[in-house]
């Protein structure tokens, strides 16, 4: 192709950018587009965090309303509720605000709180009107969870509580409750916080919180035991009767000392485990740490006697009774009723007084010395211990004139020599006292009793009919009697009287008689100075007195 057919080539212009206006109605949108993106930035930075939590049921829990608490502060709200796969539960997924995301660690609690009424207490009266919702308790562990089960029950004790927990092994619940109070010299110092069975199923473990800083009295010596109702005893004291509070009495409680007589020691770490003792009598009892076992044979009935009765030296428990059983002898044919009795030497060595010798009870030569006590005359008796139920228990006593015996070392346990007496003679007395009254003749003694009837009802008409003659004959004579006997005491008393006739002349003739007492004393003695008057009569003048020497 010819050059000149050739068209030249375009030049490009370059032309400056055009600028592009945006409408205004566009401006809207935009900042509304942003603010958006800035809150939904700004949420998710401080978004909490989202928990599961399970229960057994989701009562009184609704989705948006109900909310979760930390010391009455909310501080998240439940967002759905929904059942498991296995229908066992119901799974909440709530949401915490982002300050709650440190409380959320391994022992974290979370628990519904509704209306509750339990022994000693009622909470969640307030729920009646807000309803229900979900609490917490911030554990203290530093390891982080976000799926929890819930408590089915309220924690009695909060993880921020001062005071420490300590386990306790029992036999038995006997009246406990979670929530029983624990009780320190009268004063309510803690609660139980739960218990559970043993695997085993032959005793139970408890858990209880002390308060602060009533923990620090809980040694390593001391004894807890139950104080759920009423202890009753008698004695030669008297009645006595013990009691702790009311709570204690409702719902059950426990209680804890020191005994007396041991040192306090270093307070107690925190899970310090402790036996749980029936009753105080034997918390306050010193341990055990030596037994001596034997077997005793007693031909009275055991009726009465139990496992626990006590084993009696003067007065002075040292130890119980653990088992009765029964043997048969093909020998002889007969059945005995071995009874196992186990012995505390250290009962009788915290009796010892100071300064005093008590045999010592060493293992290599505790046969040496029962068998001189036997020797002596110890022997194994059943007493009775109480008349009203009759239970029995072993006594130990020092037997006058008891036959030889010896322990008999081969047997497991040895056989302890035992004798009669106590029951067996209550019993033969019993029994002689029968024979003696079946002996008695009662039917000659009835027919004489009759014969002695019927001579005393014959006395009784013989008496009845003199009485009855005494009042027909004998009443009116004596009563003329006493009539004259009147009449004669009125005159009497007529005569006697001073101013009567017979008191005057009287008077005058005691006078007159007076007269001629005096004038026969004037004649004996004129008569016995003049007898010659008797002869010749008296002289006409006065009569000279004869001169002294001279006759007359």
């Amino acid at each position: 192709m010819a050059k000149d057919d050739e068209s030249p080539i375009p030049q490009a212009i370059v032309q400056p950018p055009h600028k592009v206006h945006l409408p205004l109605v566009w401006i809207v949108p935009i900042v509304v587009a942003l603010t958006g993106i800035w809150l939904v930035v700004h949420n998710l930075v401080n978004e909490g965090p989202t928990v599961t939590l399970r229960f057994n049921s989701a009562e009184g829990i609704e989705p948006g309303k109900t909310k979760i608490r930390y010391k009455d502060v909310d501080i998240g709200e439940v967002k759905t509720v929904a059942v498991s796969k296995d229908r066992r539960q119901v799974i909440l997924t709530a949401r915490l605000v982002k300050a709650a995301e440190d409380y959320l660690v391994s022992d974290t609690r979370f628990w519904v709180v509704r209306p509750r009424i339990a022994a000693g207490s009622v909470t969640g009266l307030g729920t009646l009107l807000s309803g229900a919702y979900i609490g917490l308790d911030v554990g203290k562990s530093e390891e982080t969870r976000r799926d929890f089960t819930g408590l089915e029950v309220p924690p009695i004790v909060t993880a921020d509580l001062p005071g420490r927990e300590f386990i306790l092994h029992g036999a038995e619940i006997g009246s406990l409750d979670v929530g029983a109070p624990v009780s320190f010299r009268r004063i309510a110092v803690g609660q139980v916080i739960a218990y559970s069975l043993d695997r085993d199923g032959k005793a139970v473990t408890f858990k209880i919180f002390v308060n602060a800083p009533y923990d620090q009295y809980v040694t390593a010596n001391t004894r807890f035991w139950h104080a759920s109702g009423i202890d009753l005893s008698l004695d030669a004291n008297g009645l006595k009767l013990e009691t702790q509070s009311l709570a204690a009495l409702i719902e059950g409680g426990l209680a804890f000392q020191t005994p007396p007589e041991q040192p306090p020691g270093p307070p107690a770490a925190a899970d310090a485990a402790f036996t749980l003792f029936a009753d105080r009598d034997l918390a306050m009892r010193s341990p055990d740490s030596e037994r001596r076992s034997f077997v005793v044979y007693f031909k009275d009935s055991l009726r009465g006697l139990a496992p626990g009765a006590p084993v009696d030296f003067h007065g002075i428990v040292i130890g119980e009774v653990k088992g009765i059983s029964a043997e048969y002898s093909a020998t002889s044919g007969v059945f005995r009723f071995p009874v196992e009795i186990a012995i505390y030497p250290d009962r009788m060595r915290a009796r010892r007084a100071t300064g005093s010798t008590i045999p010592v009870d060493t293992d290599p030569g505790h046969r040496v010395l029962v068998n001189q006590l036997v020797a002596s005359g110890l022997r194994a008796q059943l007493r009775i211990g109480n008349l009203l139920t009759g239970q029995l228990y072993v006594g130990l006593e020092f037997v006058p004139g008891a036959p030889k015996a010896l322990i008999d070392w081969s047997h497991d346990p040895p056989v302890f020599p035992t004798t009669g007496g106590g029951l067996g003679e209550i019993q033969d007395s019993v029994a002689s006292i029968l024979r003696k009254v079946d002996g008695i003749p009662v039917a000659q003694l009835s027919a004489a009793l009759g014969a002695s009837l019927q001579s005393l009802q014959q006395t009784l008409d013989d008496t009845d009919r003199l009485v009855k003659r005494l009042d027909s004959d004998v009443a009116p004579q004596a009563t003329a009697t006493l009539s004259e006997a009147r009449l004669t005491m009125r005159s009497a008393q007529q005569l006697l009287r001073s101013d009567a006739p017979a008191q005057a002349d009287l008077r005058e003739a005691l006078h007159q008689l007076s007269r001629s007492a005096q004038a026969l004393g004037s004649l004996a003695d004129y008569l016995e100075r003049h007898p010659e008057s008797l002869l010749r009569g008296k002289a006409a003048g006065p009569v000279a007195a004869p001169e002294e020497g001279k006759q007359p």
